[in-house]
């Protein structure tokens, strides 16, 4: 899916009612004015990638295309990244930030690509029951790619993952309900929840207006789609930009609604923590206390993949149409997943009484009891190095106000080796941080920021009026206070 290019089957929108088809027409006439983003089978010509022919019987008539580092060991995971709408396997490989962490981690990338002659705008089929089910059509494709690579690379069955972006996000969803059993986890990146299409014009009220259900109608779709008797099931990582026009933001929430239902936990995180380029990471953790499903909501992104240009360890990828400059999504992925080196090689216990000792609006103090050989420490915020100390204390700084954060800490031999991570300690800082909205009165309700009755919406606090309960009616409304809201439609500074 993209802004332009809505998710038709071009063998399959006769019976289509008369507006979505104009609407499909129109759509795709815009596409062509784009400057050619629609090409036939565009082939992978990135370098390190190349296609695999003979996976299986094929029944969805994909293409795969497959990247691993050199002397990859046996028994490492294996990562399948399905691209969006009007892409290919070379588009995603190259600006993606996968092949990065491949080399860096050490795993097996497989790249699916669909294309025209599937779909007129190169979209996986999310939307088709034939091709999302288990045992069918792309789905059995992307199924057959797996087998393949886990016999050419001797990769991990229990540590196979797969990720997508938008269309291929769907897909990625409909492959977690459909194949629990084949994937440890997965990513769905400006994607729908599991199901919630089986029509082109249903695809449609999915992207734009997302059908509020509950999380146990949303997580019966999952288990519908599953194995019967499955227990055991993915962990799932979503991201969303929330100036996305085209995967509505309510999809992230109807996502972990559904997610965290199959999980069998609440929809309240057990944490919420800020990173880079305007990103909130949500973490609901299931009962044994690790992440089951985290959110990444990407604040003022469009429709697209996070990734973040450069060098730095948690650097990756490159822009372009649909790759848009915020965050590396790539990089916190690969961690939720547990595909990174945990720094764990050293045989110094994990610091115990791991302590926040006090917050300010921008900082954070954080002490822990002294490890015995210790030569420093370091510290993680999120799962990501922050600083290092010698003393059994360190003061976090230039955090953002009123925002949750999670530490762990480390102690370090004289050697340089990090022991054992300990226990996270979570401090919240003072102060709240004002932000602006807007969107639909309908999304306001949705997100929680507003309310209606009667037909009419109110922001969720203050009671002002915004008007019209709908999805065509729009407002600016800042949040000024912890669950309190005022109208800015005349303007709203952050």
């Amino acid at each position: 899916m993209g802004q332009s290019h809505p998710p038709f089957r071009r063998t399959r929108s006769r019976g289509l009612l008369g507006g979505i088809r104009r609407w499909v027409t129109a759509a795709a006439g815009a596409l062509a004015l784009t400057g050619g983003l629609i090409t036939a089978s565009p082939p992978a010509s990135a370098a390190g990638l190349t296609q695999v022919t003979g996976f299986g019987t094929n029944p969805g008539n994909l293409s795969m295309y497959a990247y691993a580092p050199e002397a990859l060991p046996a028994d490492a995971p294996l990562v399948i990244a399905l691209h969006g709408c009007t892409q290919n396997a070379s588009d995603y490989y190259a600006h993606s930030g996968w092949p990065k962490f491949a080399d860096t981690y050490g795993f097996a990338l497989v790249f699916p690509q669909t294309s025209s002659a599937n779909n007129a705008n190169s979209c996986f089929n999310w939307f088709e029951p034939g091709d999302s089910a288990r045992g069918q059509g792309e789905a059995l494709s992307i199924k057959q790619m797996v087998d393949k690579a886990v016999s050419l690379y001797g990769s991990d069955t229990r540590r196979v993952h797969i990720t997508g972006l938008s269309a291929g996000g769907a897909m990625t969803a409909n492959m977690l309900a459909a194949y629990p059993d084949v994937f440890a986890g997965g990513a769905i990146a400006s994607g729908l929840p599991a199901s919630c299409a089986n029509s082109v014009a249903a695809a449609y009220t999915c992207m734009y207006s997302p059908p509020d259900r509950s999380p146990s109608s949303w997580g019966d779709l999952v288990r519908s789609a599953a194995p019967a008797g499955t227990t055991s099931w993915p962990r799932v990582a979503i991201w969303q930009g929330t100036a996305d026009t085209t995967v509505k933001p309510a999809n992230a929430t109807e996502l972990r609604d559904q997610w965290t239902n199959v999980w069998g936990i609440g929809q309240t995180p057990s944490r919420t923590e800020t990173l880079g380029g305007g990103t909130t990471r949500s973490v609901y953790d299931d009962a044994s206390g690790r992440p089951a499903v985290e959110i990444y909501s990407v604040s003022g992104m469009g429709h697209g993949l996070a990734v973040d240009p450069g060098n730095g360890p948690e650097q990756c990828g490159s822009t372009g149409t649909y790759y848009l400059d915020t965050v590396c999504s790539s990089y916190h992925t690969a961690r939720f997943w547990g595909l990174h080196d945990d720094d764990s090689t050293g045989s110094l216990p994990a610091p115990t009484g791991l302590t926040v000792t006090g917050t300010t609006d921008t900082t954070v103090s954080l002490s822990w009891k002294a490890v015995a050989g210790a030569a420093s420490y370091i510290v993680h915020r999120g799962g990501a190095k922050v600083g290092t100390t010698t003393s059994p204390a360190y003061t976090d700084t230039g955090l953002a106000t009123g925002t949750t954060y999670t530490y762990t800490a480390a102690a370090v031999d004289p050697a340089g080796a990090a022991g054992v991570v300990s226990s996270p300690a979570t401090a919240t800082t003072t102060g709240f941080t004002p932000t602006c909205h807007t969107d639909s009165n309908y999304d306001h309700t949705v997100a929680g920021r507003a309310y209606q009755s009667g037909g009419h919406t109110y922001a969720k606090g203050s009671g002002q009026a915004m008007g019209l309960w709908n999805t065509f009616t729009t407002s600016t409304i800042k949040q000024t206070a912890p669950a309190y809201y005022v109208i800015a439609d005349s303007g709203c500074p952050a």
